[in-house]
């Protein structure tokens, strides 16, 4: 499972939820409502009834003070949502799964919410199931927050995006991608350096310094290790120096871009290149000893900021997404925006990215919760 991160500070204490207790199995697997019936109630009143759907593992405890602080950074987002969702008056309920549907089957059944809050980025130690699990809430007709099945698919494979973004003219790193168990043969008109990813995981897994590579012998071991370690495909691309900036979107139809955000480094060491590596995104320590934070993008060059909200906007609609997501670019050196990834699970805790865009514009936290709920439930 993915552990979570936190870049900047968030409240201390969380109201938590214990995880739902699973509903008993009966002879009727179908729902007991139509999804336009479910809709309708939940625009005739204010107050909704949400299952909160995360990994069992990230399902807050009761006792929040027992948790160390590396552990309260797993669960931030879960605690901030369920929170948020206490405030705004709705009825919570939380679930927990790992590898079983029938769990989300009973308790949409057992307990009628009128709408699931996804938060889950993986099935069954799988981050590429995800969007079996949302397929499966279509097919209980019931509404759901976040990205629908053909988003996360396009969105999941970074070459697939990189290679429809490249047929809109969008401007991507140029790169290839290295099947698991295949020997590397890299293009002649691709130099170093480079950087290996995988092909399919989020949250920076994986990379690190290491992930930059600047002759074939490092080319070489560092594919086998996305190939052995994370047992995925890997994607090789040419290394952009530069800025990392990220937009958030919002919306189904009707799009908004926020505000850009910029990944920034206060103690880097010299010599080191500016890259999301698996430590700078959640080792609580590493964040704190390179003065590591996400603030607002200031000092454009003249135009980048109006390409950033255009990009994203074509970019969004493209990979099909929907409710909210996070496009990732690099800015180069000379000026050039360049496309590297569509983020369909950013992180939505308080203080973070996306909430912190949001509240440029005017969107609390509680509000942007509420904002993605409505979006779920209009889709």
């Amino acid at each position: 499972m993915h552990p979570r991160g936190r870049l900047e500070q968030g409240a201390e204490a969380r109201e938590r939820a214990g995880t739902m207790k699973r509903g008993s199995d009966s002879s009727s697997d179908e729902p007991k409502k139509s999804v336009a019936t479910r809709r309708r109630r939940a625009r005739a009143r204010k107050k909704l009834r949400v299952l909160a759907l995360m990994h069992e593992d990230l399902v807050p405890p009761e006792d929040p003070y027992s948790l160390s602080e590396n552990e309260f950074h797993r669960i931030k987002t879960e605690c901030d949502i369920l929170e948020a969702l206490g405030k705004l008056g709705h009825e919570t309920r939380t679930l927990g799964v790992r590898d079983s549907i029938r769990a989300i089957r009973d308790a949409v059944r057992d307990w009628d919410p009128d709408i699931v809050f996804n938060l889950l980025d993986e099935f069954q130690g799988e981050a590429i199931y995800d969007q079996h699990v949302v397929a499966f809430l279509e097919l209980l007709r019931v509404p759901y927050t976040g990205n629908n099945p053909r988003g996360l698919v396009l969105a999941r494979d970074k070459a697939l995006s990189k290679k429809v973004a490249t047929y809109h003219r969008i401007p991507v790193p140029r790169f290839f991608t290295v099947r698991t168990g295949r020997r590397v043969k890299r293009p002649k008109q691709l130099g170093f350096p480079l950087i290996v990813k995988s092909l399919v995981e989020e949250a920076s897994m994986g990379i690190s310094k290491a992930s930059i590579v600047r002759d074939d012998a490092a080319l070489e071991a560092r594919v086998r290790f996305v190939h052995q370690r994370l047992g995925t495909d890997a994607i090789v691309e040419e290394f952009i120096s530069g800025r990392e900036l990220y937009v958030g979107v919002l919306g189904n139809d009707r799009l908004m871009a926020l505000p850009p955000r910029e990944l920034v480094v206060g103690n880097l060491e010299p010599g080191d290149e500016l890259i999301a590596t698996e430590s700078l995104k959640h080792n609580v320590a590493y964040q704190e000893k390179h003065n590591v934070r996400i603030k607002r993008a200031t000092s454009l060059p003249d135009g980048v900021l109006a390409e950033l909200e255009r990009y994203s906007k074509r970019i969004y609609r493209m990979l099909s997404l929907e409710g909210y997501a996070r496009i990732d670019y690099r800015l180069s050196h000379e000026g050039r925006l360049y496309f590297l990834e569509a983020n369909p699970n950013p992180e939505l805790a308080n203080y973070e990215e996306l909430a912190e865009s949001a509240k440029q514009v005017g969107l609390s936290y509680e509000a942007l919760i509420q904002r993605i709920l409505n979006m779920g439930l209009r889709r």
